[in-house]
């Protein structure tokens, strides 16, 4: 296990050696469990010039097919803490005890090499990365209806009925709060999805912002 080499930086600078040099948009994706986040992040990857997945610190064992850097930064518990103590993570929390991370260094690289960062995140996460970030971009991914995301969960099938039900009540709660972000995308039709998402992108690519924001 990789134990503390310096994170890797990926991607490209965007434009030509004439290009002027902006930073880039720190994106921030979020929503409930069970709506499609991973997927849409997929597409609009794939679709999206000059963006950039962030790349999460993690304290759990590679899965098969799993690349450092890119997968993940892999590291172990006592390298996470001290982390965390030296106050190097946008943000972070521990899901069945194992730990995650943004790593601030990584993030802050990308933008200033004019990329767009797309964070997804827990909703939690997402008002962590705000707190610090007032001008981050917040995007808050919508089921089409409730049941339709208790559907979604159901199907996967790969958590038991209790875990779903508190998945459900915690959907609950987070969809309450989709006012604190700037924009809703209601992920009904994947690809019209997919697409708003890319259009949230090229617009703010676009937008004149003042020494305040």
């Amino acid at each position: 296990m990789n134990t503390g080499e310096p994170l890797t930086k990926l991607g490209h600078k965007a434009g030509g050696p004439n290009h002027r040099l902006k930073m880039g948009n720190l994106i921030v994706l979020t929503g409930p469990s069970g709506v499609g986040k991973g997927t849409l992040v997929d597409l609009v990857m794939s679709r999206v010039v000059g963006l950039v997945r962030s790349v999460s610190v993690t304290t759990r064992l590679p899965r098969p097919g799993e690349v450092e850097g890119q997968s993940y930064f892999f590291r172990d518990r006592a390298t996470f803490d001290a982390m965390v103590e030296r106050n190097e993570f946008m943000e972070w929390a521990e899901f069945a005890g194992n730990c995650y991370g943004t790593p601030k260094s990584w993030v802050y690289a990308q933008l200033k090499a004019g990329h767009d960062v797309l964070l997804e995140l827990e909703v939690q996460g997402a008002r962590q990365i705000h707190s610090q970030s007032p001008a981050a971009i917040l995007i808050f991914i919508s089921p089409p209806n409730f049941n339709e995301l208790e559907e979604r969960l159901r199907a996967r099938a790969t958590e038991t009925a209790e875990i779903i039900l508190v998945r459900l009540q915690k959907a609950k709660q987070e969809l309450q709060e989709k006012n604190v972000f700037q924009y809703e995308v209601v992920n009904d039709k994947l690809e019209d999805a997919a697409n708003n998402l890319a259009h949230i992108v090229y617009a703010e690519r676009l937008r004149i912002r003042t020494s305040e924001g």
